[in-house]
């Protein structure tokens, strides 16, 4: 006897009743986390629980007996950038579950790991375009891509080795599986999760199989031919899987974009999946917009089991209880862009009674983006023909379904900006993590749709430059159209497999400088729009899409530059010999207050001491200093014809003449030095008296010396 039948229109409906719609308030003053919810009737006391977002298991409550008149509850015990997975359990009566992920200001997502892109070589012949740009998109999001071609015909063992494979090499990585075509679809299990026994008792599609890394299946204990197609039968040796749940958790966040045997769109499988491509590029990068409301269409609203919980639980934490509508599915989602959606109903392989059949969404371009539905039979996702949980990413905005009732699936996660495979993946492996529920990590459970997409998107960047100005690259943008905070800067050199950020504070301008570039060749550039994203569950930084653009660095990097010279000390006077290397600028100090930026400097002291000349050499990326500490010893300096130098007059004006002693040895090199220990006048005397000319200098003090140990002599020159 078939579970699902038609029931009267005026029933009440269990689903609201079996769940506590949360929503949660970060704030920083006070540092705290609100969670408060809709009163649900026949409440005697609530408990709280609080775990980490990874974690499978609660711990003890955190808060417990809280009253059932109670409608809210602090957190105290929170870190900023940080997020927290909360569930609430009401008590009293029948017992109703709320989850919900919640933050403040939770940090961005930079790298999200490696996904796996299986793909079937024939149906998607002619989309390598597409492919590439889906990659690209991934990328732009945070993955790294594998891809693993496989034919149609492979056995599922086959594919499955590809896949563990791949992920032994890097498991700690390795998190995501997009199946992409007509890839060898697993059979597992003696099951009949929508009441139907026997014509569909049998084995069900198991994309779980791929899922799991380490569990045991098994090809020898099933035995039932008694369902009504060949398919769902499953004896011994068959190829198909004894398991009726899955025998462990499964690592890889998996979903499938499936277009095989759907005639009613009349258009080529490939062309379908093209169209998913098509409409997947466009939300990730805001090309269309779909508002934070959901619909909910419940034609089951008498059965205990409260389908629609699945529904209720995940939208209020997502959007708010406030943005949910509880409407016909198809004209609701005529209408308008609802981010989410949610229907149930009697099925068959290609229809779900008060929702729609195939040919609905053959006919209607729906606006939803996220949905579930629920019904007999076309939750068996590879039935012969037009089925109806495939059919509705066929056509309209739809990009993920899934059988959600029996269990129900979590979505909360995505609030907080997680991928909805994550949340597949909790949804999957679910034992008691959640609530007790009707085939709870049943083979049957399977994600339609791309596992990598987001639910808030931020537009992103657009007509991205990169200009070579030696040595650097500089990158030019349009804005993003959206309200943002600023900008990422990422780059990928080659035999890079992720993109790195280069930028240490979110960039505000519309264009960023990648400086000293030190690798040649290719340079794969990306920008992402950072936004504070505010949402149900608090506020997380959220990125777009990253936009690239590639860029060929022709030169060799610059090395980096080393400074060094030696001197020779001449008395006073010191010779440098720069021996710097790989350097196009020098700047000097002689340590007197002096410098100089010449290659090969020379310079004279005006008075004995210790100095420390310096010279710093650089290039346009590098710099190096080097330094060296030296004595000078000048004779004393007289300040009048004492000495063995005679000048006349002193003070002098225009001229003056210099007079030696008698008996020194010709030819005497004088120097004139001013007050800031630069030669400015050199001299040879050839007899024992020479006139000077004194015009071109400046009023001063200055110093006459010779270089054969005569003392010096201070001479003012003054025209006053």
């Amino acid at each position: 006897m078939a579970l699902f039948f038609c029931i009267s229109a005026d029933a009440q409906t269990p689903g609201q009743n079996k769940s506590v719609l949360l929503k949660a308030i970060a704030q920083k003053d006070p540092l705290q986390i609100t969670l408060s919810w809709q009163p649900v009737t026949g409440a005697t006391s609530y408990n709280i629980y609080k775990k980490s977002k990874t974690s499978f298991t609660w711990g003890s409550p955190v808060a417990t007996g809280v009253p059932g008149t109670s409608t809210s509850w602090t957190d105290k015990n929170i870190v900023p950038g940080q997020v927290y997975e909360y569930r609430i359990l009401k008590l009293g009566g029948n017992n109703a579950y709320g989850f919900i992920l919640a933050g403040l200001e939770a940090t961005e997502v930079i790298t999200r790991g490696k996904a796996i892109l299986v793909y079937d070589t024939i149906s998607t012949q002619g989309l390598r375009a597409e492919v590439d740009r889906w990659v690209r998109d991934a990328e732009g999001d945070g993955w790294q891509v594998i891809r693993i071609p496989v034919n149609q015909n492979d056995d599922v063992k086959s594919v499955k080795s590809k896949i563990v494979s791949v992920r032994n090499e890097d498991p700690q990585t390795v998190s995501t599986l997009f199946i992409l075509g007509r890839v060898p679809i697993p059979y597992s299990g003696v099951i009949a999760p929508d009441g139907h026994i026997p014509d569909h008792l049998g084995a069900w599609p198991a994309d779980g199989y791929y899922a799991d890394m380490d569990g045991i299946w098994t090809d020898q204990t099933a035995n039932d031919a008694g369902a009504a197609q060949v398919r769902n039968q499953n004896v011994p040796g068959d190829g198909k899987f004894d398991q009726n749940v899955l025998p462990s958790d499964i690592e890889l966040q998996t979903g499938r974009v499936d277009m095989r045997n759907l005639p009613a769109f009349n258009i080529s499988e490939t062309m379908l999946l093209k169209r998913y491509l098509d409409k997947n590029h466009a939300y990730r990068n805001k090309q269309f917009t779909a508002v934070r409301k959901a619909v909910i269409d419940d034609n089951f609203p008498s059965f205990a089991e409260g389908f629609t919980a699945a529904g209720w639980r995940s939208f209020s934490a997502l959007i708010g209880q406030e943005n949910i509508a509880v409407a016909d599915y198809f004209t609701a989602l005529k209408s308008s862009n609802f981010q989410w959606s949610y229907g149930c109903g009697p099925g068959s392989y290609n229809s779900c009674g008060g929702v729609g059949t195939t040919d609905n969404f053959v006919t209607d371009s729906l606006g939803g983006v996220f949905t579930m539905l629920f019904g007999s039979y076309f939750g068996d996702w590879d039935s012969p023909s037009n089925n109806f949980l495939r059919g509705a990413l066929a056509n309209g905005s739809t990009l993920t379904n899934c059988w959600a009732g029996r269990p129900y699936w979590h979505f909360h996660h995505m609030g907080m900006g997680e991928t909805i495979g994550f949340s597949a993946l909790m949804s999957m492996n679910n034992n008691l993590t959640y609530e007790p529920n009707n085939s709870q990590r049943g083979v049957h459970m399977a994600l339609m749709g791309d596992p990598t997409l987001r639910s808030d998107i931020v537009t992103p960047v657009s007509d991205l430059t990169v200009e070579y100005l030696e040595p650097h690259a500089l990158l030019q943008w349009l804005p993003s159209q959206d309200s943002v905070m600023g900008y990422h800067i990422f780059r990928k050199t080659e035999g890079q497999k992720f993109f790195e950020k280069i930028n240490t504070v979110p960039v505000t301008t519309h264009y960023y400088a990648d400086s000293c570039l030190s690798v040649k060749g290719t340079h794969t550039y990306m920008v992402r729009a950072l936004k504070l994203e505010n949402t149900n569950g608090g506020s997380y930084y959220n990125m777009s899409t990253g936009i690239i653009a590639e860029f060929n660095n022709p030169d060799e990097p610059l090395q980096p530059a080393e400074a060094g010279f030696v001197l020779t000390q001449n008395g006073y006077t010191v010779i440098l010999e720069n021996k710097s290397s790989n350097a196009t600028y020098f700047e000097w100090d002689f340590g007197d207050n002096t410098k100089s930026d010449t290659r090969n400097p020379e310079h004279t002291y005006a008075s004995s001491g210790k100095y420390t000349i310096t010279l710093i050499a650089g290039n346009a990326c590098y710099s190096d200093t080097f330094s060296l500490e030296i004595t000078i010893v000048i004779s004393k300096v007289e300040d009048e014809n004492t000495g063995s130098i005679f000048v006349y007059p002193n003070p002098a004006q225009d001229e003056v003449y210099i007079k030696l002693p008698d008996g020194i040895g010709f030819p005497v090199t004088c120097r004139l030095i001013n007050a800031m220990g630069q030669v400015v006048c050199k001299t040879k005397l050839d007899n024992d008296t020479v006139k000077l000319d004194l015009r071109y200098l400046p009023d001063g003090i200055y110093i006459l010396a010779s270089e054969n140990g005569l003392k010096s002599i201070k001479l003012v020159v003054s025209r006053l």
